[in-house]
């Protein structure tokens, strides 16, 4: 287990964030798709406790109320939009944003890809010009800065298009959260350019499109091996230096199977807390789990509301 102080720096991490959307005026209006299970009702109404969203629950009227009841969360004046089935509360999510009802939408207890089918559906979803990805926003014990992994959730295996897009998306977020212009590392194997490696010719390519303008708003370099992405030292034997390499912020890996594996590597082995929110629609989109924790919970909460005031920052604060 990591030590007490540490640990100290997740917690910092992650109450910055929910600090931040505490203080601001109001709370951002987002609909919690199906929040039938005490993890996705209870995280809601602590949020709005504190005054970070002001969620509009969409599901069976009879289902949330027995939770609620169930484990002694009162729901006050929520509002509560009574849909049958999970498609029909995801289809209604998707309406109420685009009527301006809400500004963010949060994964219930429904499956991940009843949601995303509404959300990316060509007749009335959310799409936008940018591919749809996900960030994992990941308070490791032992690391200062908040590690944000990209793409572990989505794209399976993005070619140099959709990374181009992956890499723009975890960088808007970064800036949208306050926390300025970030150090990007193109993860690989190895930190040349190998072209029997793919993905390490694919992050050569996506640091050239950064100079020359086609990426923006961060600092690139790649292809980094993970110790030299993170580590110092590593990058110091290996004699790399550049103003990425051992304190990068973004870590870009070359495909799902890579992002997974090494977010939940941080989550399980390294003690990381972990929020995650789906980027490239017209809205933010948080997946949450059943093992988070409340402060994983609020954060995940706090970095929807806290992006979804800097992606309309003219919508109300509340819908009516």
């Amino acid at each position: 287990m990591p030590a007490p102080s540490h640990a100290s720096k997740s917690h910092q991490a992650y109450q910055a964030l929910i600090e931040q959307a505490k203080n601001l005026p109001g709370a951002v209006s987002m609909g919690i798709v199906w929040p039938c299970e005490q993890h996705a009702l209870e995280g809601a109404l602590e949020a709005a406790k504190h005054s970070i969203v002001a969620p509009v629950l969409i599901g069976p009227r009879t289902l949330i109320t027995d939770v609620a009841q169930r484990y002694g969360l009162e729901l006050g004046a929520t509002p509560i939009i009574d849909t049958p089935t999970p498609q029909e509360a995801a289809a209604h999510a998707v309406a109420l944003v685009k009527a301006g009802r809400v500004q963010a939408l949060m994964k219930g207890s429904l499956h991940t890809d009843v949601l995303m089918h509404a959300v990316v559906s060509p007749e009335s979803g959310l799409r936008t010009a940018r591919r749809i990805s996900h960030v994992f926003l990941l308070a490791v014990p032992s690391y200062d800065d908040l590690i944000f992994v990209t793409d572990a959730a989505i794209n399976i295996a993005p070619d140099l298009s959709v990374k181009r897009d992956i890499v723009q998306n975890a960088i808007d977020l970064h800036h949208g959260l306050g926390l300025g212009t970030p150090r990007v590392a193109l993860l690989s194997a190895v930190e040349t350019i190998t072209p029997k490696i793919p993905g390490t010719v694919d992050a050569a390519a996506l640091c050239k499109m950064a100079e020359r303008g086609q990426i923006e708003g961060g600092v690139l370099d790649g292809p980094l091996a993970m110790d030299n992405a993170v580590s110092a030292t590593a990058a110091q034997i290996k004699g790399i230096t550049s103003p990425v390499a051992g304190r990068a912020q973004i870590l870009v890996v070359p495909d799902l199977e890579a992002g997974n594996m090494l977010a939940k590597n941080m989550i399980f082995l390294a003690g990381a807390e972990a929020a995650g929110v789906v980027l490239g629609a017209s809205v933010p989109i948080l997946l949450t789990s059943r093992a988070d924790s409340v402060q994983a919970r609020l954060a995940s909460l706090a970095v929807g509301a806290l992006y979804a005031r800097h992606l309309h920052p003219q919508s109300t604060a509340q819908s009516q």
